[in-house]
Protein backbone atom coordinates (compact mmCIF):
# COMPACT_ATOMS: atom_id res chain seq x y z
CA UNK A 1 0.00 0.00 0.00
CA UNK A 2 2.83 2.34 0.93
CA UNK A 3 4.59 1.52 -2.34
CA UNK A 4 1.45 2.36 -4.34
CA UNK A 5 1.08 5.68 -2.52
CA UNK A 6 4.74 6.45 -3.18
CA UNK A 7 4.34 5.69 -6.88
CA UNK A 8 1.22 7.87 -7.03
CA UNK A 9 3.08 10.73 -5.34
CA UNK A 10 5.99 10.37 -7.77
CA UNK A 11 3.62 10.44 -10.74
CA UNK A 12 1.91 13.54 -9.37
CA UNK A 13 5.24 15.25 -8.74
CA UNK A 14 6.32 14.48 -12.31
CA UNK A 15 3.07 15.88 -13.68
CA UNK A 16 3.39 19.04 -11.59
CA UNK A 17 7.02 19.44 -12.65
CA UNK A 18 5.96 19.30 -16.30
CA UNK A 19 3.30 21.92 -15.62
CA UNK A 20 5.71 24.15 -13.71
CA UNK A 21 8.13 24.44 -16.60
CA UNK A 22 5.45 25.41 -19.09
CA UNK A 23 4.64 28.89 -17.81
CA UNK A 24 5.70 30.50 -21.11
CA UNK A 25 3.80 27.93 -23.17
CA UNK A 26 0.72 28.30 -20.97
CA UNK A 27 0.80 32.08 -21.37
CA UNK A 28 1.04 31.65 -25.14
CA UNK A 29 -1.89 29.27 -25.22
CA UNK A 30 -4.09 31.48 -23.07
CA UNK A 31 -3.37 34.42 -25.37
CA UNK A 32 -4.13 32.54 -28.57
CA UNK A 33 -0.55 32.40 -29.89
CA UNK A 34 -0.52 29.90 -32.77
CA UNK A 35 2.95 30.27 -34.28
CA UNK A 36 6.53 31.00 -33.22
CA UNK A 37 9.38 31.94 -35.54
CA UNK A 38 12.93 31.42 -34.39
CA UNK A 39 16.21 29.57 -34.05
CA UNK A 40 17.22 27.44 -31.05
CA UNK A 41 20.35 28.19 -29.05
CA UNK A 42 21.92 27.34 -25.72
CA UNK A 43 20.17 29.87 -23.48
CA UNK A 44 16.71 29.34 -24.99
CA UNK A 45 16.86 25.53 -25.21
CA UNK A 46 14.71 24.95 -22.08
CA UNK A 47 11.82 26.59 -23.93
CA UNK A 48 12.44 24.47 -27.03
CA UNK A 49 12.51 21.31 -24.93
CA UNK A 50 8.88 21.98 -23.99
CA UNK A 51 7.85 23.11 -27.45
CA UNK A 52 6.88 19.60 -28.55
CA UNK A 53 4.30 19.49 -25.75
CA UNK A 54 2.68 22.77 -26.80
CA UNK A 55 -0.63 21.80 -28.34
CA UNK A 56 -1.84 24.15 -31.05
CA UNK A 57 1.44 26.09 -31.36
CA UNK A 58 3.59 25.66 -34.45
CA UNK A 59 7.29 26.52 -34.56
CA UNK A 60 8.73 27.75 -37.85
CA UNK A 61 12.52 27.42 -38.08
CA UNK A 62 14.15 30.35 -39.88
CA UNK A 63 17.68 30.73 -41.22
CA UNK A 64 18.47 33.93 -39.30
CA UNK A 65 17.04 35.70 -36.27
CA UNK A 66 16.37 38.85 -38.27
CA UNK A 67 14.30 36.73 -40.63
CA UNK A 68 12.40 35.37 -37.63
CA UNK A 69 11.58 38.90 -36.54
CA UNK A 70 10.37 39.95 -39.98
CA UNK A 71 8.38 36.72 -40.34
CA UNK A 72 6.67 37.40 -37.00
CA UNK A 73 5.83 40.92 -38.19
CA UNK A 74 4.41 39.64 -41.47
CA UNK A 75 2.41 36.98 -39.65
CA UNK A 76 0.94 39.61 -37.32
CA UNK A 77 -0.11 41.81 -40.23
CA UNK A 78 -1.64 38.91 -42.15
CA UNK A 79 -3.39 37.17 -39.25
CA UNK A 80 -4.31 39.95 -36.85
CA UNK A 81 -2.57 38.05 -34.03
CA UNK A 82 0.58 38.98 -32.13
CA UNK A 83 3.63 37.72 -34.02
CA UNK A 84 6.14 35.92 -31.81
CA UNK A 85 9.84 35.39 -32.52
CA UNK A 86 12.37 33.49 -30.41
CA UNK A 87 16.14 33.86 -30.22
CA UNK A 88 18.97 32.84 -27.95
CA UNK A 89 21.24 35.20 -26.01
CA UNK A 90 23.97 37.47 -27.34
CA UNK A 91 24.14 37.69 -31.15
CA UNK A 92 20.87 35.80 -31.50
CA UNK A 93 19.06 38.52 -29.56
CA UNK A 94 20.84 41.45 -31.17
CA UNK A 95 19.98 40.12 -34.64
CA UNK A 96 16.33 40.91 -33.86
CA UNK A 97 16.87 44.66 -33.51
CA UNK A 98 16.22 45.63 -37.14
CA UNK A 99 13.00 43.63 -37.26
CA UNK A 100 11.81 45.15 -33.98
CA UNK A 101 12.52 48.64 -35.31
CA UNK A 102 10.54 47.82 -38.43
CA UNK A 103 7.58 46.67 -36.30
CA UNK A 104 7.84 49.86 -34.26
CA UNK A 105 7.69 52.08 -37.34
CA UNK A 106 4.78 50.11 -38.84
CA UNK A 107 2.85 49.71 -35.56
CA UNK A 108 2.88 45.91 -35.71
CA UNK A 109 2.30 43.92 -32.49
CA UNK A 110 5.23 41.53 -32.15
CA UNK A 111 6.73 39.76 -29.14
CA UNK A 112 10.38 38.76 -28.98
CA UNK A 113 11.37 36.09 -26.46
CA UNK A 114 15.13 35.97 -25.93
CA UNK A 115 17.22 33.64 -23.83
CA UNK A 116 19.82 35.02 -21.45
CA UNK A 117 22.76 33.67 -19.47
CA UNK A 118 21.96 32.32 -15.97
CA UNK A 119 21.13 35.08 -13.49
CA UNK A 120 24.29 34.43 -11.48
CA UNK A 121 26.39 35.41 -14.50
CA UNK A 122 24.58 38.64 -15.37
CA UNK A 123 26.98 41.58 -15.59
CA UNK A 124 30.06 39.36 -15.79
CA UNK A 125 30.55 39.54 -19.58
CA UNK A 126 29.75 35.84 -19.75
CA UNK A 127 29.74 33.96 -23.05
CA UNK A 128 27.00 35.37 -25.31
CA UNK A 129 25.75 37.82 -22.68
CA UNK A 130 24.27 41.05 -24.01
CA UNK A 131 22.17 43.73 -22.36
CA UNK A 132 19.37 43.28 -24.85
CA UNK A 133 16.87 45.26 -22.78
CA UNK A 134 19.02 48.39 -22.97
CA UNK A 135 19.78 47.77 -26.65
CA UNK A 136 16.11 47.46 -27.61
CA UNK A 137 14.71 50.12 -25.27
CA UNK A 138 14.47 52.74 -28.08
CA UNK A 139 12.62 50.37 -30.45
CA UNK A 140 10.16 48.58 -28.15
CA UNK A 141 7.01 49.65 -26.32
CA UNK A 142 7.90 47.44 -23.37
CA UNK A 143 10.77 45.17 -22.46
CA UNK A 144 11.76 43.30 -19.32
CA UNK A 145 14.34 40.86 -18.09
CA UNK A 146 13.06 37.94 -16.00
CA UNK A 147 15.37 36.08 -13.63
CA UNK A 148 12.81 34.25 -11.48
CA UNK A 149 10.69 31.38 -12.73
CA UNK A 150 7.54 32.62 -11.02
CA UNK A 151 7.74 35.91 -12.95
CA UNK A 152 7.96 34.37 -16.43
CA UNK A 153 4.26 33.79 -17.11
CA UNK A 154 2.98 37.13 -15.74
CA UNK A 155 5.69 39.08 -17.58
CA UNK A 156 4.90 37.39 -20.89
CA UNK A 157 1.22 38.18 -20.30
CA UNK A 158 2.04 41.83 -19.57
CA UNK A 159 4.18 42.05 -22.70
CA UNK A 160 1.44 40.60 -24.90
CA UNK A 161 -1.02 43.07 -23.44
CA UNK A 162 1.35 45.97 -24.12
CA UNK A 163 1.90 44.83 -27.71
CA UNK A 164 -1.77 45.28 -28.63
CA UNK A 165 -2.85 48.13 -26.36
CA UNK A 166 -3.01 51.69 -27.70
CA UNK A 167 -0.76 51.97 -30.72
CA UNK A 168 0.39 48.39 -31.42
CA UNK A 169 4.09 47.71 -31.47
CA UNK A 170 6.96 45.39 -30.54
CA UNK A 171 7.76 44.15 -27.04
CA UNK A 172 10.56 41.95 -25.70
CA UNK A 173 10.97 39.59 -22.75
CA UNK A 174 14.51 38.46 -21.91
CA UNK A 175 14.55 35.33 -19.74
CA UNK A 176 17.58 33.94 -17.95
CA UNK A 177 18.31 30.27 -18.50
CA UNK A 178 17.80 29.35 -14.85
CA UNK A 179 14.38 31.06 -14.88
CA UNK A 180 13.39 28.93 -17.86
CA UNK A 181 14.65 25.82 -16.09
CA UNK A 182 13.19 26.70 -12.70
CA UNK A 183 10.00 25.35 -11.21
CA UNK A 184 7.00 27.57 -10.72
CA UNK A 185 3.29 27.12 -10.22
CA UNK A 186 1.04 28.87 -12.70
CA UNK A 187 -2.61 29.09 -11.80
CA UNK A 188 -4.32 27.90 -14.97
CA UNK A 189 -7.53 29.53 -13.82
CA UNK A 190 -5.80 32.90 -13.71
CA UNK A 191 -7.28 35.15 -16.37
CA UNK A 192 -4.33 36.19 -18.51
CA UNK A 193 -6.39 36.86 -21.60
CA UNK A 194 -5.92 40.15 -23.36
CA UNK A 195 -8.63 42.73 -22.67
CA UNK A 196 -10.72 43.66 -25.67
CA UNK A 197 -9.67 47.09 -26.84
CA UNK A 198 -11.38 48.28 -30.02
CA UNK A 199 -8.99 49.68 -32.59
CA UNK A 200 -9.44 53.40 -33.22
CA UNK A 201 -11.16 54.16 -36.52
CA UNK A 202 -9.53 56.94 -38.54
CA UNK A 203 -11.67 59.76 -39.85
CA UNK A 204 -11.96 59.43 -43.68
CA UNK A 205 -11.82 63.22 -43.98
CA UNK A 206 -8.44 63.25 -42.20
CA UNK A 207 -7.13 60.55 -44.55
CA UNK A 208 -8.20 62.52 -47.64
CA UNK A 209 -6.64 65.67 -46.20
CA UNK A 210 -3.35 63.87 -45.57
CA UNK A 211 -3.17 62.58 -49.13
CA UNK A 212 -4.14 65.93 -50.62
CA UNK A 213 -1.87 68.03 -48.41
CA UNK A 214 1.51 66.49 -47.47
CA UNK A 215 2.06 69.40 -45.09
CA UNK A 216 -0.71 67.91 -42.91
CA UNK A 217 1.70 65.11 -42.01
CA UNK A 218 4.22 67.54 -40.54
CA UNK A 219 4.46 67.37 -36.72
Amino acid sequence: MRRTACNTASTLDAALETLMHQSVINAFQQHGVKALFGIPGGAILPLYQRMSEALGIQHILTRHEQGAGHAASGYAQASGRVGVCVATSGPGATNLVTALMDSRMDSVPTLAITGQVPSGLLGSDAFQESDICSITAPVTKFNAQVSKAEDVGPTVARALRAAVSGRPGPVLVDITKDALQGATYLELSQDLRLPHEPRPTPDPADIRCTWACPACMAP
